[in-house]
């Protein structure tokens, strides 16, 4: 699926005629929520010839799916709670995206573990990771990754020369995968809307329609247009994760799934403050620490730590920043003070709330339930096992239809931009210089649409000055920004610059050097007058100003008042999602 194809955009004019198809027709499914298992569900349903509406009340991805370690990953931790069915599963996945659903948008990273105890830890970690490699081989899939390694000080100083070198006595390396977590969601619902999906974003459900016992569809709201309309539906998905209970809530009680959110924190760095070829994972008393390579930064994290306030914006403390960087600062030899911090990110996991009260013990494994006719929940689960989540709501789904559903087939469905990809990049030094653009430059674009590079290339041959960098984001041409709006789905200045890019978080001014020239580039597209633009700038800039002031709060409950001082541009209606 090239652009030369048709893969279908989500611009302005496509939300629009997405709310009125779906007010005009009974739809097979309506799912509730635009994260990585709503967008999921969403591709699964449409790929099986199902009418299909995906609603988001905020934007796509703007909750745990922007906010993750962007790892897709099998889960060591998990094996050590001889879990290995779900690490199986992960890894499976893990092999299915590398190779065949995603290969633009995922690509394999190393890791180098430290080993701190003589004896005894290397053969135990050697042992895991042997494991952890094993289950990696399956469905006629190899791993996509090579296999571990173990490493002398010597050897592991030569690759990693930022560690302090009595701080370990030598280490084992081996290898996972990372993704761009909500260019991941967003190139899923690009791809569901090409198979017929109807999505849209910033409509909320307000409520569900009912016939009797059975529910019916949703009452949806336009967050931006101020329009109530109906939503008939022959199934409803709810998929959305930490607001679960919620949405259970307008339908009537608590419901069969109870999800708890646990808070993880990360930090972003410029990649000189760690001289390092391999990203580096370390363990700690509450949860395992990742140093991630992410382009020209570090993302250090996570935390794991309950979080019963503000779902929408948990706020990051001074208390978890400080956690983070004494706990990388163990090993390395050069420290880390909070002045090398160019971004902090918070998230939210939605864990399935069990009797544990750590929230690092809650479970990751998945459910999908059925608690009244006509409406299917899912929740728990992870980012990596997205699509296995994805598929069994909508055999829920199936189960409620009457009529023949084929099985699923995502796991034989590339995303938009996937193929030829990988022609395009063995070519990449022909389409520089055919499009005027450095080599660097088109590696860059080719790693965050695939294929679809000839969007960007075509806004910058109708209007050659988008093909200059933003002032002050220069990993990021002016295209980038005009094609967010254009065929991703970015409907607000925060959109564009912490999803649909994340210079929010990838220098140290936070997107505010940039807000004004990336709000004159989205207002054409979006149809912005200059009070508009105006409105825009300073909402992004009240935002920053209150997650910098949140992150020097002690306390958990200090940072969340702090960050609740910047509304939302488009606000909710009440607590759903």
């Amino acid at each position: 699926m090239t652009a030369r194809m048709g893969t279908a955009r989500l611009g302005p004019a496509e939300r629009a005629t997405a709310l009125r198809r779906m007010a005009a027709q009974e739809l097979d499914v309506v799912v509730i929520g635009g994260g990585v298992v709503g967008a999921g569900v969403a591709l699964d349903a449409a790929t099986r010839g199902l009418t299909v509406g995906l609603l988001e009340a905020r934007d796509f991805a703007s909750g745990t799916s922007s906010r993750s370690s962007k790892l897709i990953h099998g889960g060591l931790r998990y094996l050590e709670q001889l879990n290995f069915d779900l690490v199986r599963e992960a890894l499976q996945e893990r092999a299915l995206l590398l190779q065949r659903i995603a290969p633009h948008l995922v690509r394999p990273v190393p890791f180098l573990f430290p080993l701190t105890h003589l004896g005894w830890e290397r053969p135990y970690v050697g042992a895991g990771l042997t494991l952890y490699d094993t289950l990696g081989f399956s469905l006629g899939f190899t791993r996509g990754v090579p296999g571990h390694r173990h490493l002398s000080r010597r050897r592991a100083l030569r690759l990693a020369p930022a560690l302090r070198r009595a701080a370990f006595s030598g280490a084992v390396q081996y290898w996972d995968a990372q993704v761009d977590d909500a260019r991941y969601v967003m190139t899923m619902l690009r791809t569901a809307s090409t198979y017929g999906a109807e999505v849209a974003s910033r409509v909320q459900v307000v409520g569900f329609l009912r016939e009797g016992e059975r529910v019916t569809g949703v009452r949806a709201l336009d967050l931006e247009g101020g329009v109530e309309f109906d939503v008939r539906a022959r199934q409803v998905v709810n998929a959305t994760g930490v607001w679960t209970d919620d949405i259970q809530e307008l339908v009537g009680g608590r419901g069969q799934i109870h999800v708890r959110a646990s808070k993880g924190i990360h930090l972003v760095v410029p990649r000189d403050r760690i001289h390092s070829l391999t990203g580096i994972i370390l363990r700690t008393e509450k949860s395992v620490l990742f140093v991630i390579p992410w382009g020209r930064h570090w993302i250090i994290g996570t935390t794991d730590t309950r979080w019963d306030l503000d779902r929408a914006h948990p706020a990051a403390s001074r208390s978890d920043i400080d956690y983070v960087l004494e706990h990388v600062n163990e090993v390395l030899a050069v420290p880390l003070t909070r002045d090398d911090v160019e971004g902090v990110y918070a998230g939210l996991r939605p864990l399935l709330s069990g009797e544990s009260e750590e929230t690092s013990k809650l479970s990751r494994e998945h459910v999908v339930a059925h608690p009244v006719p006509g409406l299917v929940m899912v929740a728990g689960g992870k980012y990596t096992t997205y699509r296995v989540m994805a598929r069994d709501a909508v055999d829920a789904v199936a189960h409620g239809l009457d009529q023949r559903v084929p099985p699923s087939c995502t796991d034989r469905i590339p995303l938009a931009g996937a193929e030829g990809y990988q022609a395009l990049w063995n070519s990449r030094q022909r389409l520089a210089a055919s499009s005027g653009l450095h080599v660097a430059r088109i590696e860059h674009l080719l790693q965050r649409y695939g294929s679809l590079i000839d969007e960007i290339i075509m806004l910058i041959e109708r209007d050659p000055s988008l093909a200059l960098p933003l002032t002050g984001a220069d990993d990021y041409l002016r295209a980038e920004i005009v094609h967010a709006a254009t065929h991703e789905g970015a409907r607000h200045l925060n959109d564009a610059l912490s999803r649909r890019t994340h210079i929010s978080i990838e220098t140290f001014h936070r997107g505010l050097a940039v807000a004004e020239e990336a709000a004159e580039l989205l207002a054409g597209p979006l149809g912005w007058d200059a009070e508009q633009i105006k409105r825009e700038i300073e909402h992004y800039t009240k935002r920053i100003e209150a997650e910098r002031l949140s992150q020097e709060q002690d306390t958990d409950q200090e940072a969340d008042a702090i960050r609740l001082g910047a509304p939302e541009i488009v606000p909710v209606v009440g607590p759903a999602s």
